[in-house]
């Protein structure tokens, strides 16, 4: 572990943002699969089977496919962790530079779809140089190293900045900057830019496709937005749901000759609308009727933060209407999923005043642990969402969580759709035809006894999201949604959010996706900008 000293030097003037310096990257090396297959434990269904695949040293390659598709099983055995045969069952062969990726760990530097999955140290000198510590990379390498990676992504940072203070877009840009440390001859991206704002988007990809240009490593990048990366590889690969690949070669030969095919089957290709023409709400609500609508819950001057005393938005008006979709927009770090949480209810306001409607609150009691906190705070009265109890909340605010997994407690998928439906004690049939409806309308019928946490990223968000939907509450809650989304799901999800939004259900969607926003939302809420739009 670096020394205190090591990790809170002054940081060096770097070179030009996106310059790799000399011996950043190792030669690139050969990735293959011969016949590979993988089954995680406990489930029936293959998520990789008989797939044939080089990728030669120094390729940059775009690895496509539907949600399902295996892309990040494939991006994880490549990288070494997929687990032993505890965890699931593989045949076929897959090799990286013609050894399992398990005994020359370090070859392939994999970002994770998640960065705080990512990032394990408390400091930013100390995570990036974390993995070449792993490698056992001697001491007198690694800060030079260091210093060289974060140049490499533009992220002049001293090197004790807390890692917990970083926006998305500079946690991508640490680990990141962690995979260079380490030289591989891989680098290996799985959704890069999922919950980026606009700019940080262009600014990994820039970043990375600078580097790319400047070193010799192989590269493979899993990424829905086809367009994002069109420019920076040189070569598509497209899984097909079933096993084996669906499409390889030149991006522009394959999306020209195969476009439509592949957009049916859920890959994102430009020009192509995955709602094909159909209008996911005839006229939004709040625009269209021409009365005020019924608000749910209303926001006064609020002021939000993660920890006490240290807001991080204030000043914030929000009313939630019945039958409308608020969207929550703004640059990563400016507040938008502690508002968020801060509206549903679990996390107490760091100022102004945050109320339900008498409709909203009719019936909730509060619960016996707050009863206390309202005599002392000012802030909190019994039409506040944070003293309400959790069994109240289920019908009246559901929230789907930026990270899934925060809100998985079911060991299957039918577990954790019946879990809420339990604690309302809805009867057996009722609890039934809820599970069934909701996961079928999410293409998740067919993974009811899977464990959560063996799903795809963007089954993961599904699940997460019909966790919420199948208690029916009165005001849905949801920090990006559509990540991980092929563009048949990202339709579904869609129309099925309009549907609600349509019943009366109010939506509040945190989201950076400017098509999703377009089809669904009646207002915008810039936080960060001031204003709804």
């Amino acid at each position: 572990m670096p020394q205190t000293d090591d990790a809170s030097r002054a940081h060096p003037a770097p070179p030009p943002a996106g310059r790799v310096p000399e011996g950043v990257a190792a030669p690139g090396a050969r990735l293959s699969a011969e016949g590979w297959g993988w089954r995680h434990a406990s489930r029936t269904a293959w998520a990789v089977r008989g797939l044939d695949l080089v990728i030669e040293p120094g390729e940059r390659v775009l690895l496509l496919g539907a949600s399902g598709a295996g892309k990040s099983t494939l991006a994880h055995a490549f990288a070494g962790v997929l687990g032993g045969a505890d965890e699931g069952e593989q045949e076929g062969v897959l090799t990286v530079d013609g050894a399992e990726p398990e005994r020359i760990r370090g070859r392939v530097g994999m970002l994770m779809q998640d960065p705080d999955s990512q990032l394990v140290l408390a400091r930013v000198g100390d995570d990036v140089a974390f993995g070449c510590e792993n490698l056992g990379v001697p001491r007198a390498e690694i800060w030079p190293r260091v210093d060289e990676a974060l140049a490499a992504v533009g992220l002049d940072l001293p090197l004790d900045r807390s890692t917990s203070e970083l926006s998305g877009g500079q946690k991508q840009r640490v680990a990141l900057a962690g995979v260079l440390a380490m030289r591989p001859g891989v680098v290996l991206l799985d959704e890069p830019t999922a919950n980026l704002d606009p700019a940080g988007v262009l600014d990994v990809r820039d970043a990375v496709a600078e580097l790319v240009r400047s070193s010799r490593a192989t590269f493979v990048v899993i990424e829905h937005r086809v367009d994002i990366w069109l420019d920076v590889v040189d070569r598509v690969v497209v899984l097909a749901p079933g096993g084996g690949v669906l499409a390889d070669g030149d991006p522009h030969e394959v999306l020209r000759e195969r476009g439509a095919e592949l957009a049916r089957g859920g890959v994102w290709v430009p020009g192509h609308d995955p709602l094909e023409g159909r209008s996911p709400r005839p006229a939004h609500p709040a625009g269209a009727r021409g009365v005020p609508a019924d608000v749910l819950l209303t926001g006064r001057e609020l002021a939000v933060a993660r920890v006490p005393g240290v807001p991080v938005a204030s000043g914030l008006d929000v009313d939630v209407e019945a039958g409308a979709a608020l969207a929550l927009t703004g640059p990563n770090g400016a507040g938008k999923t502690t508002l968020a949480l801060t509206l549903a209810g679990l996390i107490l306001p760091e100022g102004g005043e945050l109320a339900g409607s008498v409709e909203l609150t009719r019936g909730t009691a509060v619960r016996r642990a707050a009863r206390r906190m309202l005599a002392r705070s000012p802030l909190l009265t019994s039409a506040s969402p944070f003293v309400w109890r959790s069994r109240d909340l289920l019908t009246r605010i559901g929230t789907v969580f930026q990270d899934p997994e925060h809100q998985f407690v079911s060991g299957t998928v039918r577990g954790e759709l019946e879990v809420g439906l339990r604690v309302l004690k809805l009867p057996e049939a009722e609890i039934a035809a809820r599970v069934m409806e909701t996961a079928g309308r999410l293409r998740l019928d067919h993974l009811l006894t899977a464990n959560p946490y063996t799903l795809s990223g963007g089954e993961k968000r599904r699940l997460s999201v019909a966790s919420a939907l199948v208690a029916r509450p009165s005001i849905l809650i949801l920090d990006e949604p559509t990540f991980g989304q092929d563009s048949r799901t990202w339709a579904e999800l869609v129309l099925l959010l309009a549907e609600q939004v349509e019943r009366g259900t109010s939506a509040v969607v945190v989201t950076h996706d400017r098509a999703f926003i377009d089809a669904l939302a009646d207002r915008e809420l810039v936080v960060g900008a001031g204003g709804v739009r």
